[in-house]
């Protein structure tokens, strides 16, 4: 770090230049810093990208005790089955759009990064089905009521399953599949990542994903046990991004009436706070993959189930 004086009444002119000028140039170096640290999130041409990481999601507030905004408990939703996959890559013999997922898991009160928390993810395929639940067949439910208004997002069709399953209890899996789903811990930067698909839709949910931060358990051979779940929550994809896969095969083939985001009886609205994801895609060729980004603010101490 730079150390840096004000000069004095005392100092001959010429040493007082010198050194406002160490002055000037030491916070430059400072602010030319943090405009490379945004720009490695800058989007390169034909693509699209938002928010440029924490600067963006952080809302500092010292009258509330917090350096964080935390993010919203959401619905668990009827299908999650416990962390029984320890993976990264969870895509099994899946198609879809290619979605690399990193979440960084923070102390919304002291912003300090949650280190070794284990982070559950699960989702429907590009057809509205969850793994486990294949006997339900799309439309299967998510958590939530459906909206009462006709949605109004392409692409549009009879629903191809039974209604969403609310905002119920847990629903026994109907069979041993567990594609799109797993667990893994963060590193000692809270960050965690997972290798997916863009997901689907169902009948009365926008495009989403489910996750869990559990914290204080231990690893085992068996999977993640003990501790508590600090967080449950749901990550969104904006409305141009879902249009663009609903162009691409194999989500052009889901006939199943789309809800969209504003629509969606579950997302919050309040952005990245919210579980809105930042993507970064070609957005002349979203097929190729889509990169997604969040940070979580959570309270470690907290039981937070869904």
């Amino acid at each position: 770090m730079t150390e840096t004086h004000t000069p004095t009444d005392a100092q001959a002119p010429e040493e007082r230049r010198k050194l406002a000028r160490r002055t000037v140039l030491a916070a430059g170096s400072v602010a030319v810093t943090a405009v490379g640290v945004g720009s490695a999130f800058a989007a390169t041409d034909g693509t699209t990208a938002a928010a440029t990481g924490a600067g963006t999601e952080a809302s500092p507030s010292a009258s509330e005790g917090a350096c964080y905004r935390l993010t919203s408990e959401l619905v668990e939703g009827p299908y999650y089955i416990d962390a029984d996959k320890l993976r990264q890559d969870v895509t099994e013999d899946q198609e879809g759009i290619p979605l690399h997922l990193t979440l960084k898991v923070i102390d919304a009160e002291t912003c300090r990064p949650l280190r070794n928390a284990a982070v559950d993810i699960w989702h429907c395929n590009a057809s509205g089905v969850y793994s486990g639940y294949q006997a339900v067949g799309s439309g299967g439910g998510g958590g939530g009521t459906p909206p009462t208004g006709a949605p109004t997002g392409a692409p549009t069709g009879t629903p191809t399953g039974p209604p969403p399953g609310g905002g119920g209890g847990h629903q026994e899996p109907t069979d041993d599949t567990r594609y799109l789903r797993g667990t893994w811990h963060t590193d000692r930067h809270g960050q965690v990542a997972f290798r997916t698909v863009f997901p689907g839709w169902y009948q009365g949910r926008c495009v989403h994903i489910h996750v869990k931060v559990h914290v204080d358990g231990e690893w085992t051979d068996a999977g993640y046990e003990g501790g508590h779940t600090c967080h449950t929550g749901q990550l969104f994809f904006d409305e141009k991004s879902v249009l663009l896969s609903a162009a691409v095969e194999p989500y052009a083939s889901n006939t199943t009436t789309r809800t969209t985001l504003d629509e969606d009886t579950i997302y919050p609205d309040n952005g990245p706070a919210g579980g809105l994801l930042h993507l970064g895609y070609d957005r002349h060729h979203i097929a190729r993959g889509v990169r997604a980004h969040l940070t979580l603010g959570v309270e470690p101490d907290e039981t937070n189930n869904g």
